[in-house]
Formats: structure tokens, sequence, C-alpha cells
């Protein structure tokens, strides 16, 4: 290598490190951090803990059922056509034909063969009772471990309520129990007309009134 192609290079090599080295001090200077002249302050943020959502209260069959949306509930009932028919004499498909299963035996439908989970439970519940239909169309396989019924639930209260008036609308044998019971507000206690409050402890009791002033004597 001749010196003209040696300086040629040298000096390439030593311009590439000074472009380098300036555009480093250039980029400090240009994005150095700068401290604010006033301090914020930090934003505390509360730590959120979800809870349960509270449990609703059980349905009062008594009071839902008479003023429940039969209509609306036939409706609903179209989710379940595909296995059951209602009809009086209707055929069983799937699942048994439901005419009168409210207030029937469990389980007891002429003509069709139902699990052993289901037979369970109907040697220890006889009679579907609106409330006993209610949990099972709530939650199938959650009530009846084991039943061949894969319909997933109604989910919704309100058409729940509404599908149990539809089947009982249809032949049931039984009749729409009676409203739970409204419980009372505890009395507050009275005072005893004339009756002292008793005193309190360490306190001393009220004196009586003096006698009245006797009267002067006569002179």
């Amino acid at each position: 290598m001749s010196d003209l192609t040696f300086n040629k290079v040298a000096g390439a090599v030593l311009a590439t490190g000074l472009a380098v080295v300036g555009l480093r001090e250039a980029s400090a200077i240009v994005f150095a951090p700068h401290a604010p002249e006033t301090p914020g302050y930090a934003i505390a943020i509360p730590e959120t803990t979800g809870g349960a959502a509270p449990a609703e209260a059980p349905i009062d069959w008594g009071t839902v059922l008479p003023i429940a949306d039969v209509a609306a509930g036939e409706a609903s009932f179209a989710k379940c056509v595909s296995c059951h028919t209602i009809a009086q004499g209707g055929a069983n498909g799937t699942g048994p034909n439901l005419f009168g299963v409210v207030g029937a035996r469990p389980a007891a439908h002429a003509g069709y063969s139902y699990s052993s989970a289901f037979n369970d439970f109907s040697a220890a519940n006889p009679v579907w009772t609106h409330e006993e239909i209610g949990h099972f169309l709530e939650a199938p396989q959650r009530y009846i471990n084991g039943t061949k019924m894969t319909f997933v639930g109604l989910k919704r209260r309100e058409e729940l309520i509404n599908v149990v008036a539809y089947l009982h609308s249809m032949g049931g044998s039984i009749p729409f129990p009676e409203p739970a019971p409204v419980a009372e507000p505890a009395p507050e206690a009275e005072a005893v007309e004339g009756e002292e409050a008793p005193a309190a402890e360490g306190e001393a009791p009220a004196e009586a009134p003096a006698a009245e002033a006797e009267a002067p004597a006569a002179t």
C-alpha cells in the first residue's frame, strides 16, 4: 500500500470517528433530561379489591307467580321445543312430554327412560313444586348432577319466573304457594304512663317533693 492510499484510509477513519463523537455530544446536549422547576406530586391510586356480588334473595314464588307474564314464558319455552312437547298427550322426544309437569312426580312420565340421577332425585322429592322446577331450570346439571338434560339453564330471573308460570298454566295440578310472610319490625319499648325511669347506676334517687308548708298557728 502506498503512503498516499494509507493517508486516505487513515483520514477517512479519523473523520468517521470525529463524526460519531460529535453526534454523540450533540445528542447529549439536545436530549439531556431537565428537572422541572416545580416538582409534581404523586397521585395515590387506591387499589381496588373485587368483592363478590351480594347474593340475590330467594324467589318468593307465591308473590311472583300470580303476576308473571305467561305469554312471555310461552315465548321463552321455544328454547325447549327441540327436545320437549307440552301439548296434552304429546309424544316424548329427546326429553319427556311436559304437560302437567307442575305437581307431578319427577321421573314419572310414561314411556320415557330417565337417568339414574333423575330417579334418585324423584325418590327424595316426590312432587315437582314450582320452587324445585325453578331451581332445576336455572341450572339443570348443577341441580341434578348426572341428568341427561344438557340445557345450560335460564339465567335471567324474570324469564325463569315466566317459564315456570307457563308450565303451571299447562296442566299444573298444584296451586301457587302462599306468599312468604312479611317480617314485622320489632315494637319500640314504650314507657308506662306515670312510671319513672330507673335511676342510672351511681345516681342518687330523686328526692320526694317537700311537704306543703304548715299553716301558721292561730293567734
